[in-house]
């Protein structure tokens, strides 16, 4: 066992090397550099900080039970980003909540907020809006936007066809830029 600072001072293609035999310190110290990150990104995907983090958990425990199946040390990043990901369409697909493909104009008041709790003064935010895309929509457009990922490789991490990515990204994009559009409008 190795002490902490010695962990700390490592890159993280060392880390995961000794995480793959077995050094739980190596994988916490990945933890510690990914939980935010990762968490972000499931709170961007299911608009629920809660289930987020019981997301991030779900899917570091997974990342930990299969890193033996990491080929490449440097790409943990990229490969823990799919394991969130299918973690994500996993739950919404247990859960199967309401699909939000037609929002209605209840749902659109509701996710316009009041900034500071002011009455009368609404504004719409980015996670608010993201939450009224279709989850599909959401997936692809978080990926694009918020990861950087391309169209190709979006398509890699859910296993959807490319045209259906470009459909869902060019679609959802619009559908923000109306939701916030609308949101500033009424502030």
């Amino acid at each position: 066992m190795r002490h902490p600072s010695h962990y700390a001072a490592a890159d993280e293609a060392t880390l995961v090397a000794l995480a793959k035999l077995g050094d739980d310190g190596a994988f916490e110290e990945l933890v510690r550099r990914r939980q935010s990150w990762l968490r972000n990104l499931l709170a961007r995907l299911s608009g629920d900080d809660a289930l987020a983090d019981d997301l991030a958990q779900q899917a570091f425990l997974r990342a930990w039970q299969g890193l033996g199946r990491l080929k490449t040390n440097r790409a943990f990043g990229s490969w823990l980003r799919r394991m969130a990901v299918n973690v994500w369409l996993n739950h919404v697909r247990i859960e199967d909540p309401l699909d939000t493909a037609d929002v209605d104009a209840e749902a659109l008041r509701d996710a316009i907020v009041a900034p500071g709790g002011t009455p009368g003064v609404e504004r719409i935010d980015l996670d608010r809006a993201l939450a009224l895309l279709p989850r599909e929509a959401r997936v692809c457009v978080v990926l694009a936007y918020s990861e950087g990922m391309s169209h190709g490789e979006i398509a890699d991490h859910t296993g959807l066809p490319l045209g259906t990515v470009k459909s869902h990204i060019n679609r959802g994009t619009q559908k923000l830029r109306r939701l916030l559009e609308a949101g500033q409008r009424s502030t």
